[in-house]
């Protein structure tokens, strides 16, 4: 089950909820609290200090012994077989820079004031979301894994209640975290495998903000084409739509060059979706992932071990010996 922020509140005030907190504070959570301090802390940048600031990190993680460093690489080299060697570790590069970047949105998505997110976002297509909402039928807003997630979580959250799918933690500082300063602001979390508080959410005539880009072995997974290349993936999008009747809306958030901030975009519901061909459909989808990372490459998230198959037969694109690309 999920909370909403006032949820949160209200539970702390109770017998059990004073339990909850003197357990927060157990030793074991101190670390976690110290991370949280700092994040604290680092909110108080301004915005124009982010930028450079997270480069300079994400230069410091390009040069650790990581490794989803060779994970970003060999992403690149199969997505972007037309780039050369150069071209390729430069992309790499700004990648890093684009994660440093991320790292410290993270704080100033959770803490900034609304008017501040406001200045800096340009937020397009709303009309398709207020037409969606009309319908009565609820709102898929499907995205992908770009370095960008929290800002687009948080600036969705200003145009409208959303409820995000996350992945929960055993942490429980850090769920408690995540409950309160990601959801202070109109969001709501549903537990990613919690099908039925999604398709409630959707019959209560509310958007979930969706992304099922990432690689996917459950039921339901199937080899779609991303990039040319199939991978194990979700096919749950399509199926919903079908049995909710819910309107789907791609939603994009893309960091602006410099310190000229952010632009999102709602764009028009897919036509025509879902069709009879779950797997049709979301390689439809994987074809506007593709074009939204052709616009800002080094914003996709290239460190996510993508290609992955659903039997012991797939290449391993990972390994020492990877297959290279035809």
């Amino acid at each position: 089950m999920s909370y909403s922020v006032e949820h949160t509140k209200a539970f702390l005030r109770t017998p059990w909820g004073v339990l909850l907190r003197l357990r927060l504070l157990a030793p074991r959570y101190w670390p976690t609290w110290a991370g949280l301090g700092l994040l604290r802390l680092l909110a108080l940048l301004p915005f124009w200090c982010i930028v450079p600031l997270g480069r300079a990190i994400g230069v410091l993680l390009r040069h650790l012994p990581l490794s989803f460093i060779h994970t970003a690489r060999r992403n690149i080299e199969l997505c972007l077989p037309e780039l050369s060697a150069q071209a390729r570790e430069q992309l790499l590069r700004e990648h890093f820079a684009s994660l440093g970047i991320a790292l410290l949105e993270i704080p100033f998505a959770w803490w900034s004031r609304p008017k501040t997110l406001a200045a800096l976002t340009r937020v397009e297509g709303t009309e398709h979301l207020q037409a969606a909402l009309a319908r009565g039928r609820g709102v898929i807003l499907l995205t992908a894994h770009f370095t960008t997630m929290e800002m687009a979580g948080r600036t969705l959250a200003g145009i409208t209640k959303v409820g995000f799918l996350y992945r929960p933690t055993k942490n429980e500082v850090l769920a408690y975290a995540l409950d309160r300063f990601r959801c202070g602001y109109g969001g709501r979390g549903i537990p990613r495998d919690d099908i039925r508080a999604f398709i409630s959410a959707l019959k209560s005539n509310e958007c979930v903000w969706y992304a099922p880009d990432q690689s996917y072995r459950k039921k339901g997974a199937e080899m779609v084409p991303m990039f040319g290349i199939p991978a194990a993936t979700n096919t749950l999008t399509s199926r919903l739509a079908r049995m909710t009747g819910a309107t789907v809306l791609p939603y994009f958030l893309r960091r602006l060059p410099g310190t000229q901030g952010y632009c999102a975009t709602i764009h028009p519901p897919l036509a025509d979706f879902p069709s009879e061909d779950a797997v049709a459909d979301t390689e439809r989808f994987n074809r506007m992932i593709e074009a939204q990372v052709r616009l800002a490459p080094e914003q996709y998230l290239w460190i996510h071990r993508r290609f992955k198959g659903l039997t012991q037969d797939y290449p391993d694109y990972y390994g020492r010996q990877a297959p290279r690309r035809a």
